[in-house]
């Protein structure tokens, strides 16, 4: 399946003491490229929540961390759908420097569509799934 591309720049406030990306600040820039992604396809998630009664929760995330970015350096944060179930989507991600291109952390994250009320697994709706597709 096609991959999404992100574009990031890491300020300030993503960095920790040591004057690199905070570990969990990777876990936001995946999830906006998600966003985007989704964003991309033609779906707002407010207007699933009001249209489908649905969210897309995170269900699992493994993270390898492979080097460290730093203050003002751009990324580039990549979405490419790994396997896509009945009621869950497993998300290949990567964020790397865009100049020179390396490779600083790869992740895969799991989300579950679930009922907005009730938050038990409910199946994509078909016209979503076939966008993904």
């Amino acid at each position: 399946m096609k991959q999404f591309s992100w574009p990031v720049r890491v300020y300030y406030e993503d960095t920790d003491s040591g004057g690199v990306v905070y570990y969990a600040n990777y876990l936001k820039f995946m999830e906006r490229a998600r966003t985007e992604w989704l964003r991309a396809l033609g779906y707002e998630q407010d207007v699933l929540l009001q249209e489908h009664g649905l969210v897309f929760a995170v269900r699992s995330v493994q993270i390898d961390y492979l080097q460290p970015a730093r203050f003002n350096d751009a990324l580039t944060v990549t979405v490419q759908v790994a396997e896509l179930g009945g009621a869950s989507i497993e998300l290949a991600q990567c964020i790397q420097r865009t100049t020179p291109d390396a490779a600083l952390c790869q992740g895969k994250v799991k989300i579950v569509c679930v009922n907005a009320t009730s938050f038990k697994p409910m199946a994509i709706p078909r016209v979503i799934k076939s966008k993904i597709q």
